[in-house]
């Protein structure tokens, strides 16, 4: 039994790729879950809404991004 040399392997096989539209959902969902992490923070968490409002600017503008390109509007 040969097996190909790893280095002329194909990486495709190897690769577990997303749609766009898999890739949306999936931002969508953790937007959601951001979003419940945020609403349930106190007046003591500032460091941690700082970081989540961040995160969540992020994570919106990739997904606005995908839809998009998707559209053909990226650019």
């Amino acid at each position: 039994m040969s097996r190909r040399p790893e280095s002329e392997r194909s990486d495709w096989t190897d690769l577990d790729l997303l749609t766009r539209e898999e890739a949306h959902g999936r931002l969508l969902a953790e937007i959601a879950d951001t979003d419940v992490r945020l609403a349930g923070l106190g007046e003591s968490d500032a460091a941690e809404r700082e970081l989540l409002e961040s995160r969540l600017r992020a994570l919106r503008e990739a997904a606005e991004d995908l839809i998009d390109h998707a559209q053909g509007n990226g650019g």
